[in-house]
């Protein structure tokens, strides 16, 4: 039992090692980006459901809807991915994507500066990830499969 603990706990803080080697960041205005969008003073854009969705409804308080772009799979279980974006327990419009693409996105960039990717130095070196972490097989699975009848 002993055993089966450490082997959990080491492989948790080996996937925590692994995530802080991110040397990569996608920003507002860039296709892949999903998260917060700060609407300003421009009008609603348009969204997916018509009435925000709240996991945890807060005891007393309401707080401003907040606007997100999420992947697919995330607006429709959306109890799943809220803690990602710090969402849980606040009403929420998820932004269409091709508001967010043909609209948001071409307007921030125009505004902000921001073109093309961004690359963000993270700790020493770069965070390039070279040498840093104890994973060495690179996620290839090192040999064991995923049960799909290939030896």
């Amino acid at each position: 039992m002993k055993q089966l603990i450490l082997a959990a706990s080491l492989l948790a803080l080996s996937s925590v090692c692994a995530a802080q080697d991110v040397g990569v960041s996608i920003n507002i205005g860039q296709p892949g980006f999903y998260g917060r969008i700060d609407i300003g003073n421009t009008a609603p854009p348009p969204v997916i459901y018509r009435e925000p969705i709240i996991v945890q409804r807060p005891a007393h308080y309401v707080a401003e809807p907040l606007y997100l772009r999420v992947p697919p799979g995330h607006a429709k279980k959306w109890s799943k991915h809220c803690a990602r974006y710090r969402a849980c327990g606040r009403p929420v419009y998820f932004v269409r994507d091709d508001w967010y693409l043909n609209e948001y996105a071409p307007r921030y960039r125009a505004e902000h500066g921001r073109g093309g990717p961004h690359r963000e130095e993270r700790g020493h070196g770069g965070g390039h990830g070279k040498g840093h972490g104890r994973d060495k097989d690179h996620g290839h699975g090192n040999g064991h499969g995923k049960g799909h009848g290939r030896d």
